[in-house]
């Protein structure tokens, strides 16, 4: 028995695909329309289990391991969801790992169990203030790392945290915010020396203090149901309870959590094609033309087979990866390896599954025009095709 067909994760698909079709399908376009996703869903799927997949019961999670977590994700999309809305629902998933890590409490879909280290005084406070409400569906959280000058350098954050007393004052700007907007609070990337430094800590800052502004919402591409903001610290007084961990060690913890959101981003990748080769065989099956179905000729057969092997192998391959990444293996550059790898076989797949639907294909009424611009995103968000590729070098000894 393969080991993502267990009847445990048999239950878990028929449980994700039930609650998108009632939760989700009737709903979709106009939360693309509005773009955001309402806060109820959150409390909706915190009911039935599927928020807190990937997080200890001890924190107010459902328990579960990093398989587990990518197989709600995955079966979220190939039941007629999007990657977008993965990203809206899910925030949690990176907002709240730190906090579970640095309180010691192990967590199998996050990875934050294996990033070690002692609670501090703070951290007990930090879960039942942010970790178990946001698992209920109560809270929303989002993570702030990327700034308007910096991209993918990490060490090269200029928000910084001058300490004062039993406070933080924090100044800086975020932007590329997911859930940004309707977020109640913000784990946040800050420099505690001086900025650039690569000396950095995690606060947590929740919204409404005294400084903190919320910027336009940012019109995308894609992801339209998951909304986008820029962050603005003006003089931020945030309590040194807040704080995640030690002191300037929010690098490191950044660092570890990237094997699971780009584990994550990978997932998106090969279920969005799986979905779009799906909903392509069933077009080319309904479709004639000059009086024959477009299956029947053996060009689009062959297309839809090749289409078919690309998301087939990028999923094994994000498989494997992952459950060498639960095992606790050091899979940094395989891990760089299947985000390329799935990102690929999703822009190639969404690419052909638009171009076999022809005209309709490009109406806001295909679900796979949907696809075709969520996808884009995929190859960016959490380090670029051009990052993981640098990584890839560096493990082969370039």
């Amino acid at each position: 028995m393969s080991i993502v067909d267990t009847p445990e994760r048999r239950q878990l698909r028929e449980l994700t695909r039930a609650f998108v079709t009632r939760e989700v399908l009737p709903h979709l376009d106009d939360w693309e329309r509005a773009g955001e996703v309402p806060r109820a869903l959150h409390a909706t799927a915190a009911k039935i289990g599927l928020l807190g997949i990937g997080f200890p019961e001890s924190v107010g999670g459902s328990g579960g391991e990093l398989l587990d977590s990518i197989i709600v994700t995955e079966e979220l999309i190939r039941s007629g969801g999007s990657s977008g809305l993965v990203a809206a629902l899910f925030t949690h998933g990176i907002a709240l790992p730190h906090m579970v890590a640095a309180a010691g409490a192990h967590t199998g879909g996050s990875l934050g169990g294996r990033l070690g280290g002692t609670a501090s005084p703070g951290e007990d406070g930090l879960i039942e203030r942010y970790v178990r409400p946001t698992l209920a569906g109560t809270m929303i959280g989002a993570l702030a790392i990327t700034e308007p000058d910096g991209g993918s350098d990490v060490a090269g954050i200029r928000t910084t945290a001058r300490r004062d007393g039993d406070h933080y004052v924090v100044n800086g700007s975020k932007t590329y915010i997911t859930s940004g907007h309707r977020a109640d609070f913000v784990t946040t990337a800050v420099c505690t020396d001086f900025p650039g430094s690569g000396e950095l800590t995690l606060l947590v800052i929740d919204k409404g203090l005294p400084g903190f502004t919320v910027g336009r919402r940012l019109e995308k591409l894609g992801w339209h149901c998951s909304d986008t903001a820029e962050l603005s610290f003006v003089d931020v007084r945030v309590p040194v309870t807040n704080r995640i961990g030690a002191e300037d060690t929010g690098f490191l913890a950044i660092m570890q959590n990237f094997a699971a959101e780009r584990l994550s981003l990978a997932t998106q990748a090969y279920a969005t094609a799986q979905r779009c080769v799906e909903l392509a065989v069933r077009w080319c099956r309904d479709r004639e033309t000059f009086g024959r179905p477009l299956a029947s000729r053996q060009l689009i057969r062959h297309r839809l087979a090749e289409m078919h092997t690309r998301a087939e192998a990028a999923r094994s391959y994000v498989h494997e990866v992952a459950n060498r990444v639960a095992a606790g293996e050091p899979v940094v550059t395989e891990v760089a390896m299947a985000k390329n790898v799935a990102v690929a076989a999703c822009d190639h797949v969404v690419d052909q599954a638009l171009q076999l639907h022809g005209g309709f294909g490009y109406l806001r009424d295909a679900e796979v025009e949907r696809h075709y611009r969520d996808a884009r995103i995929l190859g960016i968000g959490g380090g670029t095709t051009e990052i993981m590729n640098e990584i890839i070098a560096k493990g082969i000894g370039l």
